[in-house]
């Protein structure tokens, strides 16, 4: 059944506003600028020596390490792409040698050669650190028992949450992800206080709950720290009304670190981007520009402390908004809006710009329409074509699919202006993802 959001519990009491490292978390902006730009030379000269790619395209452009007196002149050198990884597959791009890489990662390689992303002993260092800041951020607290929902193995999620719960001090239970009936048996018999998983997992996990007849508001779980997949505020609203929890958007991805580059506070008013050991920034996709500080546009994103994949200026395809305005919670580093989706998974249907995070919004909290769905891109008479295929929720009538389908399409048309074919699924009908949600299905004759 699903649950009404009017019927979200009242947060439990419990002080919040904690800093795993306040001094780093708290420098006057001046300070950290400083500390960015000291980095910056640092790393660029790791990247100069140790990687003829980088060297060639410095080189190129006429620019030396040394050249860099100041943050803006950053943008005087090259951007790095996930096709350069690919590229340069498998260890090309690493800044030492394979014999003192402790630990790779890699994509699942499904549109060609995985991407590979390699650690130094001294990164797994710095990333399990920065992940217990991010945990910490997020609400956890040591002591707390963290149930991890990330898939292990050469995605980053479980072992980068893994290894940060572990510094914090928490007792983490290494689930991964799949066997929902059993990770709902462990969460409330283990006393889970945090929750990490991608928000469509979660939200198949109080699907599950629900049907089993388990409330899981009931269970100790206070916070949800999810990520790695685009999510609307509605989803966040959903998962904070089902789960009974603080959702928590979290980002990172493999190339810059994997989770642990930037996470909500309590405030839940943009992600803080770690600056201490990243430069970030927001270029307008087409003219690699940057844009106004509020304005959309891509994020790219410098690392300042790896040793072994030092990256400037990865394209990450991830469109959002940044502020340097201080935030409640009093952490001085820049905050990012809500990622609203990937430039590389943008449709344009018919001239309109479709993101699904967009279609996530409109069909959240719909009534009778559960927040699952995927969308069908075919090609029909040299036009393209969008099904929306969505899921009724157990209490809607077969008679009203009908009906309910017309509404979806209403709604996605007023608010999205486009036009789309809405096919209702029963419930169940829609695939689940025990890792990242699969959300298009693109049908369309490549190369069109």
């Amino acid at each position: 059944m699903r649950t009404s959001l009017a019927h979200a519990p009242a947060r439990r009491s419990r002080a919040r506003r904690y800093f795993f490292d306040r001094a780093a978390e708290t420098l006057p902006r001046e300070e950290l600028e400083q500390l960015q730009l000291k980095r910056l030379r640092a790393s660029l000269r790791n990247a100069y020596d140790n990687v003829p790619l980088h060297r060639q395209r410095m080189d190129a452009a006429g620019v030396q390490p040394r050249d860099v007196r100041t943050l803006a002149d950053l943008r005087a050198l090259h951007c790095t792409l996930k096709s350069d990884l690919r590229d340069h597959y498998p260890f090309g791009l690493f800044a030492r040698p394979r014999e003192r890489i402790v630990r790779v990662h890699a994509s699942s390689g499904t549109t060609g050669k995985p991407t590979v992303v390699g650690y130094t002993a001294k990164d797994l260092e710095l990333w399990a650190g920065l992940m217990a800041r991010t945990l910490a951020c997020a609400g956890a607290r040591p002591g707390d028992v963290i149930h991890n929902a990330y898939g292990y193995g050469l995605f980053t999620g479980g072992l980068g949450v893994h290894y940060g719960a572990e510094r914090l001090g928490a007792t983490v239970v290494p689930m991964s992800g799949g066997n929902t009936e059993r990770q709902i048996l462990l969460l409330r018999d283990f006393g889970a206080r945090v929750l990490c998983a991608t928000p469509s997992y979660a939200l198949a996990i109080a699907e599950v709950a629900e049907r089993q007849g388990i409330d899981l508001r009931a269970s100790r779980l206070e916070v949800g720290m999810f990520g790695a997949e685009p999510w609307s505020e509605g989803m966040r609203k959903e998962l904070d009304a089902r789960l009974g929890v603080m959702s928590v958007d979290n980002y990172g991805l493999s190339e810059i670190l994997g989770p642990g580059v930037a996470v909500e506070c309590e405030a839940r008013d943009g992600l803080h981007g770690w600056e201490d050991h990243f430069l970030f920034e927001v270029v307008d996709p087409e003219s690699g520009l940057p844009t106004p500080e509020g304005e959309a546009g891509e994020l790219v994103i410098t690392t300042l402390t790896k040793e072994a994949l030092p990256m400037i200026r990865y394209r990450t395809r991830d469109i959002t908004r940044a502020t340097t305005e201080p935030c409640a919670c009093g952490r001085t580093h820049v905050r990012m809006k809500r990622i609203t989706g990937r430039n590389d998974d943008m449709l344009i249907i018919r001239g309109v710009n479709v993101y699904p995070s967009q279609i996530e919004a409109v069909l959240v909290g719909l009534p009778g329409i559960e927040p699952h769905y995927q969308l069908v891109v075919e090609r029909k008479k040299s036009l393209d074509h969008l099904t929306i295929e969505v899921e009724a929720g157990p209490g809607l009538p077969i008679a009203r699919y009908p009906a309910a389908a017309q509404d979806v399409r209403h709604h996605v048309k007023s608010m999205i202006g486009v036009t789309a074919e809405v096919v209702m699924k029963p419930p169940g009908g829609v695939p689940r993802s025990e890792g990242k949600a699969v959300r298009v299905r693109d049908l369309r004759p490549k190369g069109l």
